[in-house]
């Protein structure tokens, strides 16, 4: 079968050598490949956007399913807290990952509660949406994804200190989500940092794209440099990817970026908005400065976290209004690198989403209502992969929407 996706990102890569791997003739399309995982580099510097991984397994069954297994080609690291928050009245709260020991000791009996009561959901959706798409769930699972009950109130309920509702939020919140409309049920992902951790790629997330890059070459994928324009189709049925070097023909096609930029699938995403991702500042430091955790969360008006790709490489990643330079506002926050910048890249979430060719936090959060595409769609033939595919943020989810259009498509 000729299958062509579009998207270069993680999405489209994961869907290309899965589907290489079945058999299938695939071509993908896209001007650029690596999406978020590719680096910004500059003077010198390279930072990452994305930091770290949850869900490991994902990266290994990917790697498993296409060739060479992840331990062969690439080192994880395990982050052992995932994220240090500090709050307006001093206070710290570190989130380690991987235990509930740890996160009883650092957080308390009330936190582990909370996680320990998604314990049960992530095992239905797991086995009905997340790596298996059952056309007719059982009522428990409908019941579960159609529930009133939004993560807003679910966290006043499990929590009387407000810093520790804070923190179960912030994931939602820096991704573009308003938690009143963020279903309780995907507040599941703290239970999976609690069961398996966060990772890091040895060498970054561009060791981690160089990997993928690899793996079409040997698994046979034409990669054409071209923006897909839009679908054909013919008959009912998708035929061909138009580009502006031409015509691909395909007898199934993989759209692993924003459907909004295809008109043949725009129509199907007008009750939906994407995720505006948070403004971002790359820092290039000299000299002596902090030594940060993975994540430093500082809580306040703009939130504002940093992620450090090195010691001296630092990405600060801003959600609401600032209004005053971003280095003063991490001064207040008694982290203060004026004297230390020597290198410095301002990108708003204008120029991320042209970057990126949309928001990498996918479909925004509207309620139980939200309706995405994928991994079918409503042109037969058309599946969607990506993080405007799936209910939950971050790699590891778009990584296991890929494996659910190769399900579905199933080998040649």
């Amino acid at each position: 079968m000729r299958v062509v996706v579009v998207g270069g990102g993680f999405g489209g890569l994961a869907s290309a050598t899965r589907l290489a791997k079945l058999g299938h003739e695939v071509t993908l399309v896209s001007p650029d490949l690596g999406g978020a995982l590719r680096p910004v580099e500059q003077d010198g510097f390279t930072w990452d956007t994305v930091t770290t991984a949850l869900l490991p397994a994902v990266l290994r069954d990917l790697f498993r399913k296409s060739g060479r297994p992840l331990e062969r080609e690439l080192d994880l690291v395990e982050v052992p807290v995932i994220r240090s928050h500090r709050f307006p009245d001093g206070s710290t709260l570190d989130v380690p990952g991987g235990s509930r020991a740890a996160q009883l000791a650092a957080l308390g009996e009330p936190y582990v509660d909370y996680v320990a009561s998604y314990g049960e959901t992530w095992e239905l959706l797991r086995r009905h949406v997340f790596e298996a798409h059952t056309s007719a769930p059982p009522r428990e699972v409908t019941d579960l994804l159609r529930g009133r009950e939004m993560l807003h109130r679910r966290l006043r309920a499990s929590f009387r200190d407000s810093r520790l509702r804070q923190l179960a939020g912030h994931p939602f919140e820096l991704a573009g989500h308003a938690l009143r409309d963020v279903p309780a049920w995907a507040g599941l992902t703290a239970y999976l940092e609690q069961r398996f951790g966060a990772w890091r790629p040895e060498g970054g997330m561009a060791a981690l794209a160089e990997r993928l890059v690899d793996r079409l070459a040997t698994r046979g994928v034409t990669v054409v440099g071209q923006a897909a324009d839009d679908l054909l189709v013919r008959a009912g049925r998708v035929a061909a990817v138009r580009t502006g070097a031409g015509e691909l023909d395909a007898d199934a096609v993989v759209v692993a970026v924003d459907p909004r930029r295809l008109a043949s699938l725009a129509s199907y995403t007008t009750s939906t908005m994407p995720a505006i991702p948070p403004a971002i500042v790359h820092l290039g430091l000299t000299g002596e400065v902090p030594d940060l955790p993975a994540e430093l969360v500082l809580h306040g008006d703009p939130m504002l976290v940093v992620r450090p790709t090195s010691r001296h490489s630092w990405t600060v990643l801003v959600r609401g209004r600032l209004q005053e330079d971003v280095l003063v506002a991490l001064a207040r926050h008694r982290v203060d690198v004026r004297k230390q910048v020597v290198s410095r890249v301002d990108l708003s979430p204008a120029d991320l989403v042209r970057r990126w060719r949309g928001s990498p936090a996918g479909v925004r959060w509207q309620g139980r209502s939200t309706r995405r595409l994928g991994p079918l769609t409503p042109i037969p033939g058309v599946y969607a992969a990506g993080a405007h595919a799936v209910g939950g943020d971050g790699l590891p989810f778009v990584g296991l929407s890929a494996a659910l259009v190769a399900a579905e498509i199933g080998p040649a």
